[in-house]
């Protein structure tokens, strides 16, 4: 149990510190795809098959049900055979973390958050269009302030949904758990909507992935609070934040790292916002100010170059410890 746990860690640091480095290359993704839009086209393959208009909400819950259970059952299966298949080859752990690096979206994350501030130095309607990239908001009437507070959203959210919850189903599960989260993570992204058309069929999606980042939520908290301190903002006040404004938003898990941000950074994020089909009045998470600016994306992302730093370090140190205590 040990070593599997040492293993583990030691892949998932390897694996992030790989993605850091070259992300997933453009050349590759244009010839062969990204795991995600695979896992995406057998989502919607199945949502086109199972989730019927002429279903009883109950019947459209079980086929809902059955569609992520099959999902995480290909995952499963996928990424075990890929792992015995990588570590019976030589130098099989570096394998293994090329592959578990396609899982990873910290660097692609920081690229377009970081575009989002660039884009809107030059004008308004380019930060719009940016930030309508990793958002899925209506951005037509979002002024500078509110553009700027979406960009922080999404990667204080994303720290977690794309980073962090890989990185711990990696280190519990290997390379099959990183697939079943991401999974799990990109059918609720699909189908896990409070639309009429998904609303039965993504219910079980949306419920599983809610219980899968339950951890994942609360330690990229954690680690905002640390980048925080080590970026001269501070931890307290994230965390502050977090133990009076995490559960006031909707979601179970995402208010937990947007709070720890907001209070690192002495903004106020959330609030009310505009969807394609209809308007959500979400709570204001931090108690600062909410005219946020492209300065404060910036600051946003040393944080988060920081709460990456010190997952990675955490993990690598980690490994370490275990691999000495079993070697002992």
């Amino acid at each position: 149990m040990i070593a599997a746990l040492s293993d583990n860690l030691a892949l998932a640091a390897l694996a992030l510190a790989i993605e850091a480095c070259v992300g997933y290359p453009d050349a590759l993704l244009r010839a062969v795809g990204h795991p995600v839009t695979w896992i995406g086209a057998l989502i919607g393959w199945l949502d086109e098959r199972l989730n019927r208009e002429s279903l009883r909400p109950f019947a459209c819950r079980i086929a809902g049900a059955a569609a992520i259970l099959f999902v995480t059952v290909i995952a499963f299966a996928i990424g075990a055979a890929l792992q015995a298949a990588a570590l019976s080859a030589p130098h099989g752990i570096a394998l293994l973390a090329v592959l578990a690096s396609s899982l990873f979206a910290q660097r692609s994350l920081h690229e377009h958050v970081a575009d989002v501030a660039q884009s809107l130095d030059h004008s308004l309607e380019q930060g719009r269009a940016s930030v309508a990239r990793i958002v899925g908001r209506d951005v037509s009437r979002l002024d500078v302030a509110g553009v700027s507070r979406a960009a922080i959203e999404s990667l204080a959210e994303n720290f977690s949904d794309g980073v962090v919850g890989p990185v711990v189903f990696t280190v519990l599960f290997g390379l099959p758990g990183a697939l079943i989260y991401k999974s799990v993570n990109t059918a609720d992204s699909m189908i896990g909507h409070k639309t009429m058309r998904y609303e039965a069929f993504g219910w079980a999606s949306a419920r599983l992935d809610d219980l899968l980042n339950l951890p994942a939520a609360r330690l990229a908290a954690g680690l905002i609070a640390i980048g925080a301190a080590t970026a001269g903002h501070s931890s307290r006040a994230a965390l502050t934040a977090c133990r009076r404004d995490a559960a006031k938003h909707a979601s179970p898990n995402a208010g937990w790292p947007e709070a720890a941000m907001a209070g690192a950074l002495g903004l106020r994020l959330g609030g009310p916002r505009s969807y394609e089909t209809r308007r959500v009045d979400g709570a204001w998470l931090g108690s600062g100010r909410s005219d946020a600016n492209a300065a404060d994306i910036g600051r946003a992302l040393l944080i988060y170059r920081r709460a990456a730093s010190a997952l990675w370090l955490s993990m690598a140190l980690g490994a370490a410890l275990l691999l000495v205590c079993w070697s002992g």
